[in-house]
């Protein structure tokens, strides 16, 4: 019973990071795919390619917080991964693919998380120093963080490129963008694969196939691979809601957008923040909206969005607790 519960959480780590491969098909490739710089395939291999070489730029800083700075390692057993992944997987597919919503699998995972580690432990377990200061806060102030960055960038580029002719920029924008949209997908992909990373280690490490938390380079592999793969299907109708319903993107905003976004997600992912690629890509889409006035970011749909941010840890939290007390009953 003990190999199969290992085995099937392994299994659903590796789905999970699919799907989240799969949804930030949208953040990577949302800004370039509403400017038309590239044809959408060609967008999506650009993300791809950027996801795989994200692994062998950046280190295990994000994973080393997901396995060891949440709950307790000595809780972190088949049972609470299991619940964690069942629950977090079950609230995103409703919200982002039945609803066309931007959710965080950051949240969702670490909401998860917290709700299956308190079942099987009890409060005491939760690591709540780490997670204050490396998750809720880098999670809160990202959005705020983003935004003034993209505006920021934005208006130096608006104010550089005044007096030259807007059809030529436009051209030499869209270039660039393939560049700001190819280092996204290199960051995005370095801190999302490590959460997968970080949940399998915890895994490998509970049971004793590793001695210490060190993620093995096979977990590496398997992860970027999933998180890969899920970009190549990519989530079209989460695209659809970041590049058209949020706000309209010329050439030079989504070049500043995805800058940003890059910029904020590598910073993350050298100190270990599993900062939400969710939370930074909208953040940067309103910035550069913003540099046309309030009226140009769509709030209704952000609102909506929001709304779903606030309540997708909560709620993955009371999915993981409920799931684990379900699950130790079949153990």
């Amino acid at each position: 019973m003990i190999e199969i519960i290992i085995i099937l959480a392994l299994i659903l780590a590796i789905i999970f990071g699919f799907w989240t491969g799969f949804t930030d098909a949208a953040y990577a490739t949302a800004g370039i795919v509403a400017t038309r710089a590239v044809k959408t395939n060609q967008a999506i291999a650009l993300s791809t390619i950027g996801s795989l070489i994200g692994m062998t730029v950046f280190g295990s800083a994000v994973a080393k917080t997901i396995g060891t700075g949440i709950i307790t390692e000595g809780y972190a057993s088949g049972e609470v991964i299991i619940a964690t992944l069942i629950g977090a997987l079950i609230f995103d597919v409703i919200f982002s693919w039945v609803y066309s919503l931007p959710i965080s699998e950051t949240h969702v995972l670490i909401g998860g998380l917290i709700g299956a580690g308190v079942a099987a432990g009890g409060w005491e377990i939760i690591q709540v120093g780490g997670i204050i200061n490396k998750v809720v806060i880098p999670l809160i102030t990202s959005p705020f963080v983003a935004i003034l960055v993209a505006f920021s960038i934005t208006g130096i580029l608006i104010r550089a490129f005044r007096n030259r002719p807007a059809s030529k920029m436009n051209r030499r924008f869209k270039r660039l963008q393939i560049v700001a949209t190819f280092l996204f997908a290199v960051t995005d992909a370095s801190n999302d694969a490590q959460k997968v990373m970080g949940i399998i280690t915890m895994i490998l490490f509970y049971y004793g196939y590793i001695s210490e938390f060190a993620v093995p380079f096979w977990v590496i592999i398997a992860s970027y691979v999933a998180i890969a793969s899920g970009v190549v299907f990519g989530g079209w109708k989460i695209v659809k809601t970041m590049a058209t319903k949020i706000t309209r993107v010329r050439p030079y905003q989504g070049f500043a957008s995805d800058l940003s976004s890059s910029m904020i997600l590598g910073v993350a992912a050298f100190f270990g923040l599993p900062m939400s690629s969710t939370h930074i890509a909208n953040g940067t889409l309103m910035g550069v909206g913003l540099t046309r006035g309030k009226k140009s970011v769509k709030w209704g749909t952000m609102r909506s969005i929001i709304w779903a941010w606030i309540l997708s840890a909560p709620l993955a939290a009371v999915l993981g607790y409920f799931l684990y007390y379900v699950i130790i009953i079949f153990a």
